[in-house]
């Protein structure tokens, strides 16, 4: 027993060595490579920017990244969201720095909210940002509803830019007034920390620097001989952020809709059919993402109701035109976005509406001429078709009629050979009589 105690404790003396020259090798190894992640964000803003930002947040943390860097050049977007990323940016644990860039970039209208919000805010030579007023999709807010608006952003911004230490009264003249501040006068102004050329310049320049967060604490950030990894939106991501283009969800609705219309006049088909239902579910979820006017959609139904009457009644042109104007306005005004990117083009709403407008009467007409017309087989369909007489007919014999050989009856006797005309189908036997141009 007292043998098997020594080599126990001998074991444990040895591992306990082993440990100590672990910790010490670790101690005396230089630490390792500080990492920052890196967003390139050159998109409006909308939810899926919004996810976009929060996952590489969350990404940034998991990595504990010594910083993120959101490289932004944007127009602006949806306030919502914009308000969303705000508050993702403020509550972030790692240090996160917006930097304006390339060259020629903007941070404009939501975009400067970001801008202000972020830990550090850094612009590159050449870029501006600001002109953050609060805006309406199509014509004017009401006065009150507008100055609500209005101070409510200016509210918004007031509550971080001060706990940032920067200049509240110059960042309030952008919601205010629509300022918009260059590089140069952005960084005199005190609205950005400073100005770079490129990102490698920015983090060097950035090393040892004392950030404020927002609980206001202090924090220096090591950023010597950092490495910057770009983090990438996923495919689910890219695709939806691809769809989120008005254009591109109203080319998938007025598309599908002729589908799914074609697939009701051939049945059968069923790839039309298909195809047509995906791209309008497609379509009504992006839509769903986007701020859609109801009154829009008032006037696509009133557009379908126009040009169906338009097929049935034959309005002489009038009810397809007020359909066609009731579309193109319809989705003009279908997506209510407070800048022109996240609108539809205008000459596309036209084309789409008027090509949209003309097919559908079209193919109505086709549809209800077809449901008039008396559809005939056998023996009926044969009725005012012309025949040859196979045999004397006194008055009874054989004719040839599309190829087929039938019985038939003649009002008078015909000679072989006689062209005549069928007139009716009786019993399954024809009844003819001779033709006028035969009989001269």
């Amino acid at each position: 027993m007292r043998f098997g105690s020594m080599i126990a404790k001998a074991f444990f003396g040895l591992l306990c060595v082993a440990l100590g020259i672990i910790s010490v090798g670790r101690a005396q190894r230089p630490d390792a490579q500080a990492v920052v992640v890196k967003l390139v964000l050159a998109d409006t803003m909308q939810p899926m920017t919004q996810e976009i930002v929060a996952r590489a947040i969350a990404h940034a943390e998991s990595r504990g990244a010594q910083a993120l860097v959101i490289e932004l050049n944007t127009p602006g977007g949806l306030l919502d969201s914009t308000r969303a990323m705000v508050g993702a940016i403020l509550s972030s644990r790692a240090p996160v720095i917006v930097y304006v860039s390339p060259s020629g970039a903007r941070a404009g209208s939501a975009g400067f909210f970001l801008l202000e919000a972020a830990d550090v805010a850094a612009m590159a030579p050449g870029t501006n940002a600001g002109a953050a007023h609060p805006v309406a999709g199509f014509g004017t807010m009401d006065e009150t509803i507008a100055q609500k608006v209005t101070n409510d952003a200016e509210a918004f911004l007031r509550s971080y830019v001060a706990r940032r230490n920067r200049n509240v009264e110059a960042a309030t003249e952008a919601v205010r007034a629509s300022r918009s501040y260059s590089a140069d006068e952005a960084l005199a102004g005190h609205l950005v920390d400073l100005t770079a050329a490129s990102d490698a310049e920015l983090v060097a320049r950035l090393d040892g620097k004392t950030v404020a967060r927002i609980d206001g604490s202090r924090m220096i950030l090591h950023l010597a001989g950092a490495r910057i990894e770009e983090f990438q939106p996923s495919l689910r991501e890219k695709l939806l952020d691809w769809l989120m283009n008005p254009n591109i969800a109203l080319l998938f609705l007025v598309g599908g809709a002729l589908l799914i219309y074609l697939e009701f006049n051939v049945p059968g088909t069923i790839v039309p059919g298909a195809l047509g239902a995906v791209m309008v579910l497609v379509s009504v979820f992006a839509l769903n993402l986007l701020p859609v006017r109801f009154t829009a959609i008032l006037l696509l139904i009133a557009a379908a109701v126009l040009l169906s009457l338009e097929a049935k009644m034959g309005g002489h042109g009038v009810l397809a035109t007020a359909g066609i104007l009731s579309l193109g306005f319809g989705l003009l005004t279908l997506v209510n976005a407070p800048i022109e990117q996240m609108r539809v083009n205008p000459w596309l709403a036209f084309a789409a509406s008027t090509g949209f407008g003309a097919i559908t009467v079209f193919l109505l007409r086709l549809a209800l001429r077809a449901r008039k017309s008396k559809f005939r087989l056998g023996a009926e369909a044969l009725v005012g078709r012309c025949a040859v007489a196979m045999e004397p007919l006194a008055p009874e014999g054989h004719v040839l009629v599309e190829g087929e050989i039938w019985n038939a009856v003649a009002a008078q006797p015909l000679p072989k050979g006689a062209e005549v005309r069928v007139i009716a189908c009786e019993q399954s036997r024809l009844r003819v009589e001779a033709e006028v141009a035969a009989l001269r």
